[in-house]
């Protein structure tokens, strides 16, 4: 089954590659290695805010995590030339969580990107990760997560 089925399967729409709001671009291609810029959590269009450990929950922020993932498989069609098919494997993921200093449970609120990313892709799909707490994200967000793929080699 091509990553697009899977994708259909599971009702997902990709998004176009948002604009950078700095001097960045959204994705950098060197060899076979694709990187990803951040990406932040978005509801409904804005930035989805929200601290964990100060009045966010768990649940909410894993479905902020997933919701980027999405975002983030956008960017990786427009990276692959619109082939999803070309990623061999997913590399890394680093989740930034929006946190109190008390809070612990980031591995948790990151699992929402590491699961969608391994029932698209399945093995290709497990990855080495980063998941940490930081005092803000970009507009007070509560998720920012940046990717690195590896393309199949000569695609």
């Amino acid at each position: 089954m091509s990553v697009y089925q899977i994708i259909e399967k599971l009702g997902i729409t990709l998004p176009p590659v948002a604009t950078p709001a700095a001097p960045y671009v959204p994705f950098v291609r060197t060899g076979n290695l694709v990187f990803l810029s951040g990406h932040i959590s978005r509801k409904d269009g804005k930035p989805h805010t929200g601290q964990l450990g100060a009045g966010m929950a768990v649940d909410e922020a894993k479905a902020a995590a997933r919701s980027v993932a999405i975002d983030l498989l956008g960017t990786l069609h427009a990276a692959t030339g619109g082939n999803l098919d070309q990623v061999h494997r997913i590399v890394n993921l680093m989740v930034l969580v929006n946190s109190a200093p008390a809070f612990t449970e980031h591995h948790l609120v990151a699992n929402g990107a590491s699961e969608l990313l391994g029932e698209v892709f399945g093995d290709a799909g497990k990855h080495a990760r980063a998941a940490f707490g930081v005092a803000q994200i970009p507009f007070g967000c509560c998720v920012e997560i940046t990717l690195v793929a590896e393309l199949t080699p000569g695609t």
